[in-house]
């Protein structure tokens, strides 16, 4: 059974940028570059004809081109923090492309999704990180002006079966509706 996710990619400059955050956190599991991305629909561990349906399913989802813009350092977890993240800004049309994913894999016999849609960026994983040295390390590195890139496509991302986890491999990519207009700006 293949572990499946769709996502954004992130442009390797951006990723670039990106890795120059890793570091100087305890207990912190840091993401490789490459695997960087924004989940749009995690499907799980699914059997290959449900997969199969799915992958139909998102090749029928219109969508145009859309800036997005990465705004800065969080956590998940409160008073346990799992994780370090960049943060997404609002963004109307990341949202509903996130929609139309769950549409999609609902088509495709998947069960809902439980959790709402938080657009992020993992960097790390934490095992043991106490949430002072989180905020620290938050307050050190947080503030970075937006950065921003263009989503050219969206892609069907497998995992290694059962713990996830990169490597993380393409396994389809769609591409947007060029008929209409790009949605947001570089500047």
């Amino acid at each position: 059974m293949p572990r499946l996710f769709t996502g954004i990619e992130l442009p390797q400059e951006i990723a670039g940028r990106l890795a120059e955050l890793r570091g100087g956190l305890p207990g912190a599991r840091w993401l490789d570059p490459s695997d960087y991305h924004i989940t749009l629909r995690f499907a799980g561990d699914i059997d290959r004809r449900r997969a199969e349906d799915f992958a139909a399913e998102l090749a029928d989802i219109r969508f145009q081109p859309m800036v997005i813009a990465l705004t800065g350092l969080a956590s998940f977890g409160g008073g346990k923090p799992h994780s370090v993240h960049v943060s997404v800004a609002p963004n109307p049309a990341l949202i509903e492309l996130s929609e139309a994913h769950e549409r999609a894999a609902r088509r495709a016999g998947l069960a809902a999704e439980k959790r709402k849609f938080v657009p992020h960026v993992t960097l790390a994983r934490l095992r043991g990180a106490s949430t002072l040295d989180v905020a620290d390390y938050l307050a050190s590195r947080g503030g970075f002006p937006p950065l921003r890139f263009m989503v050219q496509r969206f892609v069907l991302f497998s995992a290694r079966e059962q713990t996830g986890g990169g490597p993380y491999i393409i396994e389809a990519a769609f591409e947007p509706d060029r008929r209409g207009p790009i949605l947001g700006s570089l500047a």
